[in-house]
């Protein structure tokens, strides 16, 4: 017999609340993002959203963890991967 998955809330109920809140608020014009709000207006939808969970996270709200990052873009393989300007080939006598 196949186990079942537990069935449970992902999100808590406050973190609901929380994103709830920020999206008024973005709705609203007054959600400002960066640190202490002092980088200007949120416009997008996800920001807004990101903001609230976040917020809901410092409470210690049952929020998931946030995704790692894969470690940058991926580059082209024909391509080689260089640092800043090429140096000219100097003409010494």
């Amino acid at each position: 017999m196949a186990t079942r998955k537990k069935s449970g809330r992902k999100y808590g109920k406050s973190a609901g609340k929380r994103v709830e809140r920020s999206m008024k608020k973005r709705k609203k014009g007054t959600l400002r993002r960066g640190r202490g709000g002092k980088g200007g207006k949120v416009k997008s939808r996800k920001q807004a959203i990101a903001i609230g969970l976040s917020e809901a996270r410092k409470k210690g709200a049952k929020v998931p963890s946030k995704r790692k990052s894969s470690g940058g873009r991926k580059r082209s393989s024909g391509r080689k991967k260089t640092g800043g300007r090429k140096k000219r080939a100097s003409k010494r006598k």
